[in-house]
């Protein structure tokens, strides 16, 4: 629906954007200005070898709060601010102002209040119009170009567009409808020029979530190049010509519509955003350039410098040497070795109170597959496309403990990477082989592409069996094709050994964005389908349409310590963990949520 209005030499064009289908994402129908992502980046010489173990203590520099330090696989010159002083209105060549319908009209009543923040003075009849253009029963948009005339110095006609989200959502939704804000702001922000973001957010919701969700827009990665014509070139090609970095400043309004100035606030928005942008560019990045030797490179210079982080990593042969089956068996016919890589944060005794200096400790347990073939078992060639992404659920815990550090969370948290490519060659495992976990038990292997159990299991099991202090372990995982059956393409599903944290991780969901829904806990129904004539259990199920996402989690579940007595929670996020060939961070504020970082899912 487009609705044109000529005054003033002003356009106004508004449009309102189609529903979010679970197949593509939603657009605005005003395609002149639809989002555009920059940028051919380089990548760095990844370390072909690394000894068999590495220890280390190291310094994590913040980077300055309103901008993100880049590491070693970024690509594109996009950059994202929080930063809450309005200077930037001054330098902006578009704004976009967000926020629920009555929101919206309140802020754009407020004459002097709206001047302030835009740095120009709309006449007050555009607003208006724009603003009975957008509906709340729907998300919807409207754009107008108008010059700048107001306080600031004159410069070329500006770009605005008011972005309306859905009044009211279901109880399975964050009340911000987070993943509709993702995509509204794609597709209304434009590839070039400084952007001001601003976002109506009232006050019971803290902005963190609502950052993580914006950052979604802006992913890192690309191989593009800037040797396209103009006729060949893409939104995503389109970049400032003159190569300045593009950058997205961001301001959050309260319901006052006064700036959010909070440094925790803000702190906790560019923590959650870095996070995410991160665990997109892991997910994006093509196998050939993150191989298990790449990406533990990329973690150490993460956290090189920061002495709050130790870094061990169990390599190659010295995983089978120590009894860990299942990583060294799934990634041992790779190029590059399979590893266990652990990466424990000790909070500073400056960030500890008397009420939690004896936190219990968290484990995040993350599902590495760099590439997933299927093995043996070997995938078609339409089903094998994409999964350089079977690593997401690693990528997710990265950003969330990388988040939680930089925010100095005040509890222990161990990070277990378990990294393998599952190849094809000499060496790979075969369907009948059995292989013991480092658990003890054995399995036959019926399928040698359900290798994530198996990697898991191994993580779990030590996690379980060596963290005397730790009363909750968390693993994450694209693990099942059957989850998106089960809950969908932006629910996780879950599996949790008490009803107490299935809730838990349920409303850490809601509250950050990432969310999650139950599946069926009933492993003394389910384990049969395991059952092995030769071995503790198979790694596939034998019926494939009796709620196998649940019989993957319970497999996993399998190989806890008999001595382990705290909570357990599973994370099968294949559909949400990707959206249209891209990441989506997903699990970076759900893991935020989990472990109290300082800032993020309350408003201070």
């Amino acid at each position: 629906m487009f609705a044109l209005l000529f005054k003033s030499n002003i356009l106004l064009r508004s449009s309102s954007s189609v529903l979010v289908s679970a197949f593509s994402p939603s657009t605005t129908t005003n395609a002149a200005f639809q989002s555009m992502h920059p940028g051919a980046g380089v990548s760095a010489l990844m370390n072909q070898h690394q000894e068999s173990r590495f220890h280390a203590k190291q310094s994590f520099c913040s980077p300055p709060r309103a901008r993100f330090a880049s590491t070693q696989l970024s690509a594109t010159t996009t950059s994202l601010s929080f930063d809450p002083s309005t200077d930037i209105r001054d330098k902006a060549t578009s704004t976009i102002v967000i926020g629920r319908l009555g929101t919206l009209k309140s802020l754009v009543d407020k004459t002097d209040a709206y001047v302030s923040l835009f740095g120009f003075r709309p006449h007050p009849d555009i607003l208006a119009s724009m603003c009975k253009s957008l509906h709340g029963n729907d998300k919807s948009t409207s754009h107008v170009i108008v010059p700048t005339v107001g306080p600031a110095a004159p410069r070329p006609p500006h770009r605005m567009s008011l972005v309306s989200l859905k009044n009211k959502v279901t109880r399975n939704n964050h009340p911000l409808s987070l993943h509709a804000m993702t995509d509204l702001v794609r597709s209304s922000c434009p590839g070039k020029g400084t952007v001001h973001i601003m976002v109506c957010v009232e006050d019971d919701f803290p902005v963190a979530p609502v950052a993580a969700a914006l950052a979604r827009a802006f992913p890192l990665f690309t191989k593009k190049t800037n040797g396209c014509t103009k006729k060949t070139k893409s939104k995503e090609d389109d970049e400032d010509e003159d190569g300045k970095e593009r950058l997205i400043h961001v301001t959050f309004l309260d319901s006052q519509g006064k700036v959010v100035k909070s440094d925790l606030d803000i702190s906790a928005a560019a923590a959650a955003a870095e996070g995410v942008r991160l665990a997109c560019r892991l997910v994006d990045t093509h196998p050939e350039e993150l191989t298990t030797t790449a990406y533990a490179q990329e973690c150490r210079a993460l956290f090189e410098n920061d002495d709050a982080v130790t870094i061990e990593e169990i390599v190659g042969e010295e995983l089978a040497e120590k009894g860990y089956g299942g990583i060294y068996n799934v990634g041992k016919g790779a190029t590059e070795p399979p590893r266990l890589m652990i990466l424990t944060y000790d909070p500073p005794k400056e960030v500890l109170t008397d009420e939690n200096k004896d936190a219990s400790s968290i484990a995040l347990v993350g599902k590495g597959i760099v590439y997933d073939t299927g093995g043996l078992a070997i995938k078609s060639r339409v089903g094998m496309c994409g999964m350089k992404h079977d690593m997401g659920g690693s990528a997710g815990v990265v950003g969330g403990f990388m988040a939680a550090v930089k925010l100095r969370t005040p509890r222990k948290i161990r990070l277990l990477l378990c990294l393998a490519e599952n190849a094809i060659g000499p060496k790979a495992v075969r369907n009948d082989d059995i292989i013991t976990q480092y658990s003890g038990k054995t399995v036959e292997i019926n399928n040698s592409d359900a290798e994530g159990r198996l990697v898991l299991s191994d993580a779990v099991a030590h996690a379980t069996k060596h963290y005397d202090d730790c009363d909750l372990v968390v693993d994450m995982a694209t693990l099942t094709g059957a989850q998106l059956i089960s809950t969908g393409k932006m629910h996780a599903g879950i599996l949790a050994n008490t009803e107490e944290l299935e809730q838990r991780a349920v409303k850490a969901g809601l509250a950050s964005g990432d969310l999650c829904y139950p599946l069926l806990y009933a492993p003394e129904l389910l384990k049969k389908e395991f059952n092995s004539k030769v071995a503790d259990m198979k790694n596939s199920v034998k019926d494939r349409s009796n709620a196998q996402c649940s019989c993957a989690g319970h497999f996993v579940e399998s190989h806890i310590d008999a001595g382990y007595e705290g909570g357990w929670l599973h994370v099968d996020m294949a559909g949400p963990g990707t959206k249209a060939e891209r990441g989506t961070g997903y699990g970076v504020g759900l893991v935020m949520s989990l472990v109290g970082a300082p800032g993020f899912d309350v408003r201070s």
